[in-house]
């Protein structure tokens, strides 16, 4: 079984290919990765006529990405940039009389609410508070905005905050004194603040309310969560917003509840979702105000677990759970402008698909199989979407409530795409572990050559409850390995996701067994189907638990490549423990703590089979990962560096878990395949 790509899915190449010949063309690079224009956060106007949207650009001589709002109509005319100041514009938000925009601008140094007329004009500011404003969203009558800022939850005002950390920053002392988990998160160490949020009126006079006032804890999630978490009620009266409101237990549970604050605060705040001790979240209300609709997890401490869409009559009705009987994991929905339809994303066999829930029924079916589809919304009888796949980026595209070809709005990137020789990808199937279909896949090098054999770079995933499916990655993208002449092969082991909650359950306690097994079958499937792909000259490479997978195929699978590459991979499963911040996933995924199950963190940990170590090895590490914190990739170089092995380490002192600096990025991908090309050369000798 194997797939190529649909006409829709190439579009954005065909729009361009005819600005250039194969002459007139380069192969892809790192450099063409950077310079695509990233779209992001589709609005749609009230009238469902305008969508605007958010473009990064990346400016490599200030060795930072910046954003700009863009707007575009629904049927793909009138493209223009809206904002074109040198500063960060974020965040659109339509007024409901879709007269205006508001957003978030850095334009006075600190990042603020601003509202822009379409109707022309400048920009005006709305909000001038002392700290940063984040995560904006406006109430139905346009009265209210709200917003968050990070402040100390028993400051009772914004002054104390400010004063604080003034004082903080003038002490002659520079210790911090902690007494609960965490000490630092992601990438930040924790200093008391809890991102808090605030409403204000909409002309950004008079006070700011705390809504979370009294709640040692965050709106939005961290690290990721952003303003679909936050909600107003269809009367404007209150927000519903998702915190993880649980004491000392923060750093191990994954209990996020919705909470109702009035927005005035004349009325106590009150958790909606208690009973489930699983994650809740995306609130998001039906077009008549009746419904509130959520995502809910049923698995308490399993942060990977399948989100069901949820259903309650608003503001007093019981839950409803819509979607129990669809073995797929949603990451966003939207409510079709009837109300009669709940439009979702979620990961599906390679894919992120989109698809069409009936509200009434609970009936699932496919709008938009292939590509990788992100942020949906209603649009009149249409829906409108970002698609990017393989050979694309982001583009915004729309298509009909009941499905066909979806038609593109956009073309931002056409012309980069036409310019940059890209490798064909193909998904393919295989038998793996216990002989169950896993599937995988195939990219071509940039200039293949059915007549030769081509090295080949194996790229394993991370999470592990990930995928490498049909997107355009802008750190593991095959197409910078293609373009350097590798032929790239993936596989979606067991644990990963979009292939029905089971399989994504597989891995819990088994993290070097089933994945493994399938890496070894899905290496050799490919080899045996695609006869250019040359078996002896292969490198593995992977980050985070691809990382760690490298660690370990180092010692269980010795003989098997020219070369490995590990970065932010753990060495010791145990330490790591330890020295990691959510604490719930290794308790998840290895059935425990290490001192109730010490079993689960010794059987499958890279650290006891350092004796096998044999393959020449590169090493990444940033000091600001603090998910896999840096002395696991000390001790990895230091493992080889003892056993005279050939080894390189990569530090970055000021990333975290990715490599996000455009300066980095690329000295990232050089050293990456200058490590390649040392061990594999072209007439399949090493050195």
């Amino acid at each position: 079984m194997h797939h190529s790509f649909s006409a829709p899915l190439a579009m954005a190449i065909l729009l361009g290919s005819a600005h250039g010949s194969l002459a007139q063309t380069h192969a892809f690079s790192v450099h063409d990765m950077l310079a695509m224009q990233r779209i992001s956060d589709p609005q749609v106007s009230p009238d469902g006529e305008t969508i605007v949207f958010v473009v990064r650009s990346t400016d490599l001589d200030g060795n930072r990405g910046r954003t700009d709002l863009w707007l575009v109509g629904t049927d793909g005319s009138a493209l223009r940039q809206l904002t074109t100041h040198s500063e960060n514009e974020n965040n659109p938000r339509w007024a409901p009389d879709g007269e205006s925009i508001w957003f978030l601008s850095t334009r006075t140094g600190s990042s603020q609410v601003w509202r822009i007329p379409l109707g022309g004009g400048e920009g005006q500011q709305v909000t001038h508070l002392p700290l940063d404003v984040g995560n904006l969203v406006v109430s139905p009558d346009g009265r209210k905005i709200a917003f968050t800022l990070d402040v100390f939850p028993d400051c009772e005002s914004l002054a104390c905050t400010t004063d604080r950390l003034a004082e903080r920053e003038s002490a002659p002392a520079s210790g911090r004194i902690y007494e609960r988990l965490f000490i630092r998160h992601w990438d930040t160490w924790k200093d008391g603040r809890r991102s808090h949020l605030f409403v204000m009126s909409a002309d950004g006079a008079g006070e700011t309310l705390d809504t979370m006032a009294g709640m040692d804890a965050d709106t939005p999630s961290k690290p990721f969560g952003g303003p679909q978490e936050i909600a107003f009620s269809p009367d404007s009266r209150s927000l519903v917003f998702t915190a993880r409101d649980v004491g000392r237990e923060e750093a191990w549970s994954t209990d996020f509840d919705l909470y109702v604050a009035a927005v005035d605060g004349s009325s106590p705040r009150r958790e909606l979702t208690e009973p489930n001790r699983a994650w809740d979240t995306v609130p998001l209300f039906s077009p008549n105000g009746r419904t509130l609709a959520y995502l809910a997890m049923s698995r308490p401490g399993y942060e990977s677990d399948r989100f069901r869409v949820v259903l309650r009559d608003w503001p007093d009705g019981e839950p409803r759970i819509l979607t129990e009987d669809w073995d797929r994991s949603p990451s966003s929905i939207a409510w079709s402008r009837d109300g009669g339809t709940l439009y979702a994303t979620a990961p599906n066999l390679g894919q992120s698909s989109l698809f069409a829930i009936d509200v009434t029924t609970g009936a699932v079916r496919t709008v938009v199989e292939q590509g990788t589809i992100r942020s949906p919304a209603a649009a009149g009888a249409r829906v409108v979407f970002q698609l990017e796949h393989l050979r694309s980026p982001a583009e915004l595209y729309s298509v009909g409530s009941q499905g066909g070809e979806p038609s593109p709005l956009t073309h931002i990137n056409a012309e980069r795409v036409a310019a940059a020789r890209m490798g064909e990808p193909e998904q393919f199937t295989f038998q793996g572990w216990n002989d169950e279909t896993v599937h995988g896949y195939v990219v071509k090098p940039a200039d293949f050559d059915p007549n030769q054999k081509h090295p080949v770079a194996f790229l394993i995933h991370g999470g592990p409850q990930g995928s490498f499916g049909n997107d355009f990655h802008y750190r593991w993208n095959p197409q910078a390995y293609a373009g350097a002449g590798y032929a790239v092969v993936t596989i979606d082991f067991h644990g990963s996701v979009g292939y029905g909650q089971a399989f994504t359950d597989s891995i819990r306690g088994d993290w070097g067994g089933k994945p493994l097994m399938d890496l070894v079958k899905g290496l050799d499937a490919a080899l045996k189907r695609y006869s250019w792909l040359d078996g002896d000259r292969v490198a593995a490479l992977g980050a985070s638990y691809g990382g760690y997978m490298v660690n370990w195929i180092a010692g269980k699978w010795p003989n098997r490549f020219r070369c490995l590459v590990s970065h932010d991979g753990n060495l010791d499963e145990r330490m790591a423990y330890y020295a990691t911040e959510e604490l719930w996933f290794p308790e998840w995924d290895h059935e425990g703590t290490p001192w109730e199950n010490p079993d689960g963190y010794r059987k499958h940990n890279p650290v006891e089979f350092v004796q096998n170590w044999r393959t020449p090895m590169l090493v990444i590490h940033s000091a600001r990962d603090f998910r896999v914190v840096e002395t696991q990739g000390f001790a990895t170089f230091t493992a080889l560096q003892r056993r005279g092995i050939p080894s390189k380490l990569l530090y970055f002192p000021d990333e975290n878990h990715w490599v996000l600096r455009p300066a980095n990025s690329i000295q990232w991908h050089e050293t990456v395949l200058d490590w390649l090309d040392r061990w594999i050369r072209e007439d399949g000798s090493s050195n």
